[in-house]
Protein backbone atom coordinates (compact mmCIF):
# COMPACT_ATOMS: atom_id res chain seq x y z
CA UNK A 1 0.00 0.00 0.00
CA UNK A 2 1.07 3.88 -0.80
CA UNK A 3 1.93 6.22 1.02
CA UNK A 4 -0.66 8.49 2.15
CA UNK A 5 0.00 12.10 1.28
CA UNK A 6 -0.57 15.05 3.61
CA UNK A 7 -3.44 17.02 2.60
CA UNK A 8 -2.71 20.59 1.50
CA UNK A 9 -4.71 23.10 3.74
CA UNK A 10 -5.63 25.79 1.33
CA UNK A 11 -3.95 28.86 2.34
CA UNK A 12 -6.62 31.26 4.40
CA UNK A 13 -7.13 34.46 3.42
CA UNK A 14 -5.66 37.58 5.12
CA UNK A 15 -7.27 40.76 6.27
CA UNK A 16 -5.52 44.11 7.30
CA UNK A 17 -8.04 46.44 9.74
CA UNK A 18 -7.08 50.45 9.93
CA UNK A 19 -9.50 52.45 11.72
CA UNK A 20 -8.90 56.12 11.05
CA UNK A 21 -9.54 58.59 14.37
CA UNK A 22 -7.84 61.23 16.18
CA UNK A 23 -9.48 60.76 19.27
CA UNK A 24 -9.26 56.79 19.27
CA UNK A 25 -5.27 57.36 18.32
CA UNK A 26 -4.61 59.67 21.19
CA UNK A 27 -6.53 57.90 23.98
CA UNK A 28 -9.00 59.84 24.13
CA UNK A 29 -11.88 56.86 23.58
CA UNK A 30 -11.43 53.76 23.04
CA UNK A 31 -12.05 52.39 19.61
CA UNK A 32 -14.91 50.03 18.87
CA UNK A 33 -14.66 49.59 15.30
CA UNK A 34 -11.25 47.83 15.21
CA UNK A 35 -12.23 45.04 17.35
CA UNK A 36 -15.80 45.01 15.97
CA UNK A 37 -13.94 44.00 12.83
CA UNK A 38 -11.40 41.41 13.84
CA UNK A 39 -14.28 39.44 15.33
CA UNK A 40 -16.30 39.35 11.75
CA UNK A 41 -12.74 38.53 10.24
CA UNK A 42 -11.87 35.71 12.72
CA UNK A 43 -15.38 34.51 12.28
CA UNK A 44 -14.95 34.40 8.47
CA UNK A 45 -12.12 32.51 9.10
CA UNK A 46 -9.53 34.90 8.01
CA UNK A 47 -6.25 35.96 9.69
CA UNK A 48 -5.87 39.45 10.67
CA UNK A 49 -2.44 40.09 9.72
CA UNK A 50 -2.37 43.98 10.81
CA UNK A 51 -4.59 46.07 12.60
CA UNK A 52 -3.68 49.35 13.52
CA UNK A 53 -5.32 53.10 14.48
CA UNK A 54 -4.11 56.13 13.20
CA UNK A 55 -5.17 59.39 13.17
CA UNK A 56 -6.94 61.24 10.54
CA UNK A 57 -5.04 62.54 7.68
CA UNK A 58 -1.45 61.37 6.33
CA UNK A 59 -1.28 59.36 8.67
CA UNK A 60 -3.75 57.43 7.40
CA UNK A 61 -2.26 56.98 4.12
CA UNK A 62 0.89 55.48 5.42
CA UNK A 63 -0.94 53.30 7.18
CA UNK A 64 -2.34 51.80 4.06
CA UNK A 65 1.05 51.61 2.07
CA UNK A 66 1.88 49.90 5.09
CA UNK A 67 -1.28 46.89 4.96
CA UNK A 68 -0.86 46.73 1.35
CA UNK A 69 2.68 45.36 1.66
CA UNK A 70 1.50 42.54 3.23
CA UNK A 71 -0.29 41.76 0.36
CA UNK A 72 -3.68 41.24 2.59
CA UNK A 73 -6.89 39.63 1.23
CA UNK A 74 -8.76 42.84 2.69
CA UNK A 75 -8.24 46.14 3.79
CA UNK A 76 -11.19 47.38 5.99
CA UNK A 77 -10.77 51.23 6.91
CA UNK A 78 -13.26 52.61 9.33
CA UNK A 79 -13.64 56.15 10.38
CA UNK A 80 -12.74 59.22 8.60
CA UNK A 81 -15.16 58.84 5.78
CA UNK A 82 -17.35 62.15 6.32
CA UNK A 83 -17.31 65.58 5.69
CA UNK A 84 -15.60 67.07 8.06
CA UNK A 85 -12.37 69.09 7.34
CA UNK A 86 -10.47 66.32 9.45
CA UNK A 87 -11.98 63.61 7.29
CA UNK A 88 -9.55 62.43 4.57
CA UNK A 89 -9.97 58.64 4.66
CA UNK A 90 -10.93 58.50 0.72
CA UNK A 91 -8.80 61.22 -0.26
CA UNK A 92 -5.97 58.94 1.19
CA UNK A 93 -7.38 55.75 -0.43
CA UNK A 94 -8.13 56.80 -3.88
CA UNK A 95 -4.34 57.06 -5.23
CA UNK A 96 -3.58 53.74 -4.24
CA UNK A 97 -6.42 51.93 -5.85
CA UNK A 98 -5.75 50.88 -9.04
CA UNK A 99 -9.50 50.33 -9.88
CA UNK A 100 -12.45 51.06 -8.41
CA UNK A 101 -15.84 49.04 -7.72
CA UNK A 102 -18.35 51.74 -7.05
CA UNK A 103 -20.86 49.18 -6.98
CA UNK A 104 -20.16 48.07 -3.15
CA UNK A 105 -19.90 51.90 -2.08
CA UNK A 106 -23.60 52.17 -3.46
CA UNK A 107 -24.80 48.92 -1.27
CA UNK A 108 -23.18 50.51 1.35
CA UNK A 109 -24.33 53.54 1.27
CA UNK A 110 -28.30 52.29 0.22
CA UNK A 111 -27.96 49.50 3.58
CA UNK A 112 -27.10 52.98 4.89
CA UNK A 113 -29.99 55.18 4.24
CA UNK A 114 -31.97 52.49 5.09
CA UNK A 115 -31.23 53.38 8.76
CA UNK A 116 -30.47 57.18 8.79
CA UNK A 117 -30.40 59.64 6.54
CA UNK A 118 -27.27 60.77 7.80
CA UNK A 119 -26.09 57.43 5.34
CA UNK A 120 -25.80 60.13 2.45
CA UNK A 121 -22.94 62.37 3.82
CA UNK A 122 -20.66 58.72 3.81
CA UNK A 123 -17.55 59.17 1.43
CA UNK A 124 -15.53 56.29 0.77
CA UNK A 125 -14.05 53.95 -1.87
CA UNK A 126 -13.65 50.41 -2.30
CA UNK A 127 -11.62 48.98 -4.82
CA UNK A 128 -8.82 46.85 -5.86
CA UNK A 129 -4.90 47.44 -4.88
CA UNK A 130 -3.06 44.50 -6.55
CA UNK A 131 -5.24 41.81 -5.39
CA UNK A 132 -5.94 43.24 -2.35
CA UNK A 133 -10.12 44.17 -2.44
CA UNK A 134 -9.86 47.98 0.12
CA UNK A 135 -12.50 49.09 1.63
CA UNK A 136 -13.54 52.27 3.79
CA UNK A 137 -16.56 51.85 5.80
CA UNK A 138 -17.64 54.93 8.67
CA UNK A 139 -16.22 55.21 11.86
CA UNK A 140 -19.55 54.59 14.12
CA UNK A 141 -19.88 50.53 15.21
CA UNK A 142 -23.34 50.27 14.26
CA UNK A 143 -22.16 51.59 10.58
CA UNK A 144 -19.36 49.59 10.45
CA UNK A 145 -22.15 46.85 11.44
CA UNK A 146 -24.20 47.68 8.67
CA UNK A 147 -21.20 47.72 6.17
CA UNK A 148 -20.08 44.18 7.06
CA UNK A 149 -23.53 42.33 6.33
CA UNK A 150 -23.15 44.43 2.89
CA UNK A 151 -19.90 42.69 2.47
CA UNK A 152 -20.14 39.23 3.81
CA UNK A 153 -22.29 37.59 1.17
CA UNK A 154 -19.92 39.04 -1.35
CA UNK A 155 -16.39 39.37 0.08
CA UNK A 156 -15.61 35.75 -0.77
CA UNK A 157 -16.34 35.74 -3.91
CA UNK A 158 -14.31 39.18 -4.84
CA UNK A 159 -11.41 37.51 -3.20
CA UNK A 160 -11.26 34.63 -5.40
CA UNK A 161 -11.85 36.29 -8.17
CA UNK A 162 -8.69 38.40 -7.18
CA UNK A 163 -7.16 35.15 -6.55
CA UNK A 164 -7.70 34.27 -10.19
CA UNK A 165 -10.60 32.00 -9.62
CA UNK A 166 -13.25 32.86 -11.67
CA UNK A 167 -16.53 30.61 -10.26
CA UNK A 168 -19.52 32.19 -11.59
Amino acid sequence: MGAVSPRKEPARRTAAILVASTRASAGIYEDEAGPLLQDWFYALGYDVVLAEVVPDGDAVGEALKRMLALQPSVVVTSGGTGISPTDATPEQTLPLLDRQVPGIMEALRAAGLAKTPMAALTRGYAGTAGSSFVVNLPGSPSAVADGLAVLEPVLGHICGLLEGKNEH
